[in-house]
């Protein structure tokens, strides 16, 4: 998506990524130490929503010279600060790319991030959150959130094409294939969900997964206008794209139109595509042609209206 002669084309814009704050990749987080106690923050790291997260970019900003950017981009919980930064920072944003997103999580959104929190907090090497000082990890948490997390992001299509109920070949040798047990990874889809979680265990923060689905939870501009999302979205001043997957059900199509709508509404300028695509919520993650040549579409007119 980024780089020289992609859709988003660095030979014709600078681009900015950002590590978020509680992030474990890089930026101040629940694994750095407290400059107050001088101990590692744990649990006691603050609670962080998308509003914060878009006040640290905007300091960014600041820190670089920059008074205006041409395009604020982002999938799913990104496409959430896109939008903020076009309600908390409308003069700064001539452009908003949203996509995979939503104005707000469903309640059944807000459930899946719930049951996989609590497979973390109850993980007995969580230590409520302060496993860092007991020299563990409570990776059997990580691994079934990171399980439920990869079901949702995926369609029953795509389950369906890739693994079906294929059973994995050492125990579908036999002819008849099932051994009938409760504890073997029997199916493929089973030895794929498995893989995912391990891999996850190994390399992400369990207090950052707990902040960044809790930051996805609390965002809803409209919360403050009884929410009505036209009145919340009309001091926004920038353009927008706002891009869906058909069979995205984690964040849905109709999800996307209630943003188009409102800005609508609001006389805003505004594109949208619906893109018919198998792949689920990761859709907005993968290399498909006719995305991919939406955003190239969009940025390329972003570069033609500066020059």
């Amino acid at each position: 998506m980024v780089g020289p002669g992609k859709p988003v084309d660095t030979n014709r814009f600078f681009v900015i990524g950002v590590n978020n704050i509680g992030s474990c990749f890089g930026s101040t987080g629940p694994m750095d130490l407290n400059p107050d106690t001088g101990r590692i923050y744990g649990a006691d790291f603050p609670v962080v929503t998308v509003e914060d997260w878009v006040n640290a970019q905007a300091r960014l900003l600041d820190a670089l010279g920059i008074e205006q950017l041409a395009a604020v981009m982002g999938g799913s919980l990104g496409g959430m600060q896109a939008l903020s930064w076009t309600l908390q920072y409308p003069e700064r944003v001539r452009h908003a790319v949203v996509v995979a997103s939503a104005p707000n999580l469903t309640a059944e959104n807000i459930a899946f991030n719930e049951v996989a929190r609590r497979a973390i907090v109850t993980d007995p090497d969580f230590h409520g959150g302060h496993f860092y000082q007991h020299g563990v990890v409570p990776a059997r948490g990580l691994r079934i959130a990171r399980m439920i997390g990869h079901i949702t992001y995926l369609s029953d299509d795509v389950m369906n094409e890739k693994f079906g109920r294929q059973l994995r070949e050492a125990v579908a040798g036999n002819g008849s294939g099932y051994r009938f047990s409760t504890q073997d990874v029997e199916f493929q889809i089973e030895s794929y969900l498995r893989y995912q979680g391990e891999k996850f265990s190994e390399y992400f923060d369990a207090n950052t997964y707990l902040l960044i689905t809790r930051a996805l939870d609390y965002f809803d501009p409209a919360r403050a206008f009884g929410g009505d999302l036209t009145q919340a979205l009309a001091g926004t001043q920038a353009k927008f794209l706002l891009v869906s997957f058909s069979t995205d059900w984690r964040f849905a199509p109709a999800r996307s139109r209630e943003i188009v709508k409102a800005l609508l509404e609001n006389r805003r300028d505004v594109s949208y595509a619906e893109i018919d695509a198998p792949h689920g919520h990761d859709a907005f993650l993968l290399d498909d042609p006719r995305y991919m040549g939406v955003v190239r579409s969009y940025f390329e007119s972003i570069a033609g209206a500066k020059s």
